[in-house]
């Protein structure tokens, strides 16, 4: 069966059957690949105080989560140039080797240094895999089941939130923290098994016109110096903690541009503001989620596992955002569910900064929580297909890369930022909080006009 096969299936058989013989192997691999990425990022996040405790690594500590983020960026353009010039089949095959090289390093680590070598190609691997995969999903899915395929993955990287951190710790305690590492690298040799059908099907291809990654590469790399820069100086505070972080977030900006389509930067409409736009959402999201806990923990006194709560509610609600864009299909237009989303992701902000300001109940701001993350669940799958609209088999990978750039600087830009506030401001009468989630709220604000530049128009 050739590639366009895929593609050119009967709708009447294939629609909104993700799930049908002829995507099962290819959907499941997917996912699970996906799944086990979130899973071993949350893993680490629970277990690696018990790490650098063994290993007597406590210097190193931060490195281990700036290094494989800073590692992921330039993975995703890897794979997004080799995808355009030869096929997703090479990049993926090779970012789930060094993603499984890096696991099976980190899990029989004896010392800090070879665990950090280990999970930086862990973010280099999980990078590519997560590029290499959306242009899969452009090469074998129609355009009717892209809602749905990306509506799946949301699940694979929520899922994890739910059941990561506590599966982490059971294993760690009863077994050994090195098999959190080394049963994930099993796992995903097993997911890979699943999607070799699908690659032997897509083969190698070539695109003369796709252009090399030449200096995407050395670009990738300013980028993810600069990230790294940014959260040191959201980190570190002190007088040189604003300079550090404004010279920084100026390299990523202008390091950027190359890694972007033309006109991000300035909103232009249709797939530069779709770009532009997945980064605002990430930006405000994210960092509002590190400092919602930390707010009802400090300022409400609720215990770390009842203030940690409220994350999981954002997890379900994203999942079931996700799920009900995907069950509507076509039937619920990309405009409409980016617009919406962008809405509820206002309002959900919105209400965590009248929490800390107003001192409202705890309950008003898990209220909230659930319009954030039903907003993330409608515009996080809707913005994957609209890149994938926009593009052709020239730049699928480019496009892909670049949505998965936006997401981690304006994460990491606003969590830095969020924090440089926080500091500014302080703790007492939850000024700092105030601070920090008005930030948020004025990110949110922001991309509400943006999501009105998301057209399904091709330029």
């Amino acid at each position: 069966m050739s590639p366009s096969s895929f593609a050119s299936a009967d709708s009447a058989v294939t629609e909104r059957r993700l799930l049908s013989p002829l995507y099962f192997w290819t959907t499941v691999g997917a996912f699970t690949l996906i799944f086990l990425g979130a899973f071993e990022s949350l893993a680490v996040t629970t277990i690696m105080p018990t790490i650098s405790r063994e290993l007597r690594g406590d210097a190193l500590y931060s490195l281990a989560f700036s290094g494989t983020l800073a590692a992921s960026v330039i993975g995703m353009v890897v794979a997004g140039g080799w995808a355009d010039r030869r096929g997703p089949a090479g990049p993926l095959v090779a970012a789930i080797v060094v993603f499984v090289l890096g696991l099976v390093l980190s899990g029989t680590a004896t010392d800090m240094v070879t665990f950090i070598v280990g999970r930086v190609l862990q973010g280099l691997g999980s990078g590519a895999v997560n590029v290499a995969l959306y242009v899969v999903v452009a090469r074998i899915y129609p355009p009717a089941l892209h809602p749905r395929v990306f509506g799946l993955f949301a699940a694979a990287w929520v899922l994890p939130s739910l059941i990561g951190p506590p599966v982490a710790g059971v294993i760690a305690d009863t077994i050994s923290w090195h098999w959190v590492f080394l049963g994930v690298g099993v796992l995903a040799l097993i997911a890979a098994a699943a999607i070799v059908p699908a690659l032997r099907q897509l083969g190698s291809t070539v695109a003369a016109e796709a252009p090399r990654a030449g200096w995407g590469v050395v670009w990738a790399v300013v980028v993810a110096v600069g990230v790294i820069a940014i959260s040191v100086g959201g980190e570190r505070g002190g007088d040189w903690s604003w300079a550090i972080a404004a010279v920084a977030f100026a390299i990523v900006i202008v390091a950027l541009r190359p890694l972007v389509p033309r006109g991000t930067l300035l909103v232009w409409r249709g797939l530069p503001a779709t770009v532009l736009f997945r980064g605002a959402v990430a930006a405000a999201f994210f960092a509002t989620e590190v400092y919602l806990p930390y707010l009802l923990h400090d300022g409400y006194g609720l215990p770390s596992w009842l203030s940690g709560l409220i994350l999981t509610v954002g997890a379900v609600s994203w999942a079931l955002g996700s799920e009900i864009q995907g069950r509507l299909g076509e039937r619920l237009s990309h405009d409409t569910a980016v617009r919406f989303g962008a809405v509820l992701l206002f309002v959900g902000i919105a209400v965590q900064f009248l929490t800390a300001l107003l001192l409202l109940s705890p309950y008003v701001a898990a209220a909230g929580w659930l319009f954030a993350g039903g907003g993330m669940g409608l515009v996080f799958p809707r913005v994957s297909t609209l890149v994938l609209f926009h593009s052709t088999d020239k730049n699928q990978g480019f496009n892909s890369a670049a949505i998965s750039i936006a997401d981690a600087a304006g994460g990491a830009s606003a969590i830095a930022f969020a924090g440089l506030l926080f500091v500014a401001y302080g703790a007492v009468d939850g000024g700092g909080f105030v601070a920090a989630l008005g930030l948020t709220t004025v990110i949110a604000l922001a991309a509400v006009p943006v999501a009105f530049r998301v057209r399904r128009v091709r330029v």
